[in-house]
């Protein structure tokens, strides 16, 4: 996703040498990953991440909303509380996503008059105590200057808030709990509210527009109190309070930026204490209330935590770690980046209005373009059941809306970043055989990604299809008559189209289309046709040194020109966005997007003039600050060395970005943390095997512990990587020998078989380069050869 930051520096040098020296104790029985799991890591700084309640890929998310940089609620560098909201994304660019229906606690109104109280967003602001913030898996708790300290939990439809009020005035309590017709981004449409004047209970409904796509959506609240005898209720908006209307309409000519809504009023409660219990749904006011009742019947904050640990345990508890010697610091940076990767895509099964199927459905894909390349192959890896699941929801996308999504968001068409990289997705899940997906028909959507136009390929599909099937690549200023979208990207969508291509032809070839095969096999190829030999590129006046890039081309076959530099950290980085004058790359520059071919590697090196020299481009890549690790695209380069046969150079990148652009402070992650997928890249980097989405392989670097294994839920087999001399001071980072099952292994990678079927992969370190993955025949798979 766009992210609205330009170049994040990371920590200083001290602090990363105190990570590496800070010890911690070996990992015992009693070992409980959630103590090392810190949900507050990231929400600072840009990195949008959500630091609120919510369960494994749960539809309810429930945190404080600050004013501000508020993507996903709350903000570590913001000031004030404007409510607490029940649904968010985690870790998105662009602008904030639902924190729909907020509600508003204030322990009394002054002078016990309810016109004193504060209604409006703005005026009802009040500032958080800065040390107050505890958040943990499934719990979130923070301290507001106006005397409440508010806590909440989650279940997978619902929320749970427990507000004690510390009454600062001499008046005895008479708190007042407001719902807000507003969501974060303020896009408001319509909506309605309602309370009960016999129980308190808060209702109402809203249409919205998504966060980053088309189009509009629905959302339901229902709302439900404990602990105090009601006193009053009524409804409000910029005209004041009402106490004789106990339903309020808003329409479209309403200002989506006024708030509006309803309350209850109550006596002052037993224990100083309030619970609020908010049912959420995208069907109906009704199905929010049950959605609250059968999943909390008893409001039982405790056991609605508790339970929220327990499945975070379940989920977590497949990976397990030996941390002898590895800083506390460190193991907190790990288990929070894969608590992180676990919280989209989520789970709106049952709550999917547009179509009716019995297949799960699941939301917040934002987006995969950001996500396709580590949160779903570690899905894959720890939890390959809910892999499945989202793998048949996106293929049911397919049956009832016509192609596979990109980008999705509630209930929307999110929009389409670079090429069609569903295909990715379901190629890897099919390469790595992940159980009960209809493979005929995702093979169908893959090949309509690849063969027919969508009208509008803003939100779906490919555009430029013409022009990919008869020149090869996709021109700068493309003539399109087919469908319309954005005509920027020609470079980037090229490379990505050539590598969707690719992952099709990997399923044809195994499903038996041959002649599939032989055709997207040969389209795959199409990436050379931007590649310009004699193009240079300098940096301030200064020739690089390096010949050859990646540059847009006119349909006639002509060179156009954008400097190889142009959006990277060092020149206009933030100029390559979706807008219309967004240039030839996506976030990234060419000199990056020049490394992007991970099927044809042996083709990509010999055409950057070998080995060596693409050795030498590469760490001039990673070490002149043209590259930006916040953002997904430069994920792959940290370890491609592989490709060079320098695997220890992977091992040396990877340790120079982990921890100096990420650790374990609210600014701790390089970028927005885009749904998880920097939690994710830290995570497979820290285990010590990286895979390439949309190949059944994997690059072996060692573990930053001396093991890491992963229990395969679905064989109940173990996977172990285990470190011979393993060095926590990461000075011998360096792979002197390998054995799998007791058997040498001198390929620089492995296949999906090592997690399905379980084993041990025994890495000897040492603090010197080795000539171990070094040769030809050590290489991944490419489908040009090697020299």
């Amino acid at each position: 996703m766009p992210s609205e930051h330009p170049l994040r520096m990371g920590v200083l040098g001290a602090f990363t040498t105190a990570l590496y020296a800070s010890c911690a104790l070996a990992a015992t029985d009693d070992f409980d990953m959630l103590k090392y799991v810190d949900p507050l890591i990231g929400t600072a700084n840009g990195g949008h991440v959500f630091a609120g309640a919510t369960l494994p890929f749960g539809m309810a998310k429930a945190v404080a909303d600050t004013s501000g940089e508020n993507q996903a609620g709350f903000a570590y560098d913001t000031k004030v509380v404007t409510g607490f909201s029940h649904m968010h994304d985690s870790g998105t660019g662009g602008s904030p996503s639902m924190g729909n229906f907020p509600i508003f606690p204030q322990p009394n109104c002054p002078g016990d008059d309810i016109r004193q109280c504060k209604w409006q967003q703005a005026d009802r602001a009040v500032a958080w105590n800065r040390e107050s913030p505890e958040a943990r898996p499934g719990y979130f708790g923070i301290s507001l200057a106006n005397g409440v300290y508010a806590e909440m939990t989650t279940t997978n439809r619902s929320a749970l808030y427990r507000f004690k009020f510390n009454n600062t005035s001499s008046q005895p309590l008479s708190p007042v709990i407001l719902v807000d017709l507003m969501d974060l981004p303020q896009s408001r449409r319509n909506g309605t509210a309602h309370v009960d004047r016999s129980t308190g209970r808060l209702s109402g409904s809203g249409t919205f527009s998504p966060s980053f796509g088309i189009g509009s959506y629905n959302s339901y609240f229902c709302v439900d109190f404990k602990g105090a005898e009601l006193r009053d209720t009524g409804s409000w908006s910029s005209n004041g309070v009402n106490f004789s209307k106990p339903s309020l309409s808003l329409g479209a000519n309403s200002s989506s930026t006024v708030s509006a809504g309803t309350f209850a009023r109550f006596r002052s409660p037993k224990d100083d204490t309030i619970l609020a219990r908010v049912g959420v749904s995208f069907i109906s006011a009704d199905q929010a209330c049950s959605n609250a009742e059968r999943e909390q019947p008893e409001f039982d904050f405790e056991g609605t935590v508790s339970a929220a640990e327990a499945a975070w345990r379940k989920k977590l508890g497949v990976i397990s770690i030996d941390a002898q010697g590895v800083s506390s610091e460190l193991q907190e940076v790990f288990w929070s980046g894969a608590y992180r990767s676990l919280i989209s895509p989520q789970d709106y099964t049952g709550e999917n209005p547009l179509w009716k199927s019995d297949e799960p459905y699941y939301d917040s894909y934002y987006c995969i373009w950001d996500s396709f390349r580590s949160i779903h192959p570690l899905l894959t890896l720890v939890d390959p059941l809910s892999q499945s699941l989202m793998m048949r929801s996106l293929i049911d996308i397919y049956r009832h809306e016509g192609y596979l999504p990109d980008c999705r968001m509630s209930l929307c068409k999110g929009f389409t970043q670079g090429g069609s990289n569903a295909d990715v997705l379901v190629a890897d899940a099919y390469l790595k055989k992940v159980e009960g997906i209809d493979w005929d028909t995702a093979y169908q959507a893959v090949v309509k990604d690849a063969e027919v136009e969508p009208a509008n390929w803003d939100v779906e599909g490919r555009g430029g299809l013409h022009s990919w099937k008869h020149l090869g690549y996709i021109p700068f200023q493309d003539i399109d008559p087919y469908g319309r979208g954005t005509h920027t990207r020609s470079i980037s969508r090229t490379v990505e189209y050539a590598y969707n291509d690719f992952c099709i032809a990997e399923m044809a070839k195994g499903m038996g289309h041959h002649a599939d095969y032989e055709k997207y096999t040969m389209r795959a190829g199409n990436w050379i046709h931007v590649f310009k030999h004699d193009q240079k590129s300098s940096i301030k006046g200064v020739d690089t040194g390096f010949t050859g890039f990646l540059q847009p081309r006119y349909p006639n076959g002509t060179w156009a020109y954008q400097d190889p530099i142009f959006c990277s950290p060092l020149l206009n980085f933030t100029s390559c966005y979706l807008n219309p004058d967004g240039h030839e790359t996506y976030e990234g520059s060419a000199w990056m997007y020049t490394f992007y071919a991970p099927h044809d590697m042996g083709s990509l090196i010999k055409t950057l003039g070998g080995a060596e020299s693409f050795t030498s481009r590469l760490r001039y890549l990673h070490d002149s600050g043209l590259l930006y690790i916040g953002d997904e695209q430069a994920f792959l380069p940290v370890y491609q060395y592989h490709y060079a046969g320098r695997p220890g150079l992977s091992a040396y990148q990877s340790h120079s970005y982990i921890p100096s652009q990420f650790n374990a402070t609210v600014a701790g992650i390089a970028g927005n943390d885009d749904s998880g997928a920097m939690g994710s890249f830290v995570v497979l980097s820290m285990m010590g095997l990286w895979p390439v989405p949309g190949q059944d392989v994997y690059l072996i670097t060692p573990p930053y512990f001396k093991e890491v294994s992963i229990r395969n839920p679905v064989t109940n087999k173990v996977a172990t990587i285990r470190n011979v001399n393993f060095d926590p001071s990461y000075k011998s980072i360096y792979i002197q020998s390998a054995k799998w099952n007791d058997k040498p292994w001198t390929n620089n990678w492995l296949t999906h078989d090592f997690f399905a079927e379980g084993g041990v992969l025994e890495l000897e370190l040492g603090p010197k380069e080795s000539d171990w993955g070094t040769h030809i025949e050590d290489l991944p798979p490419s489908i040009s050869k090697y020299e």
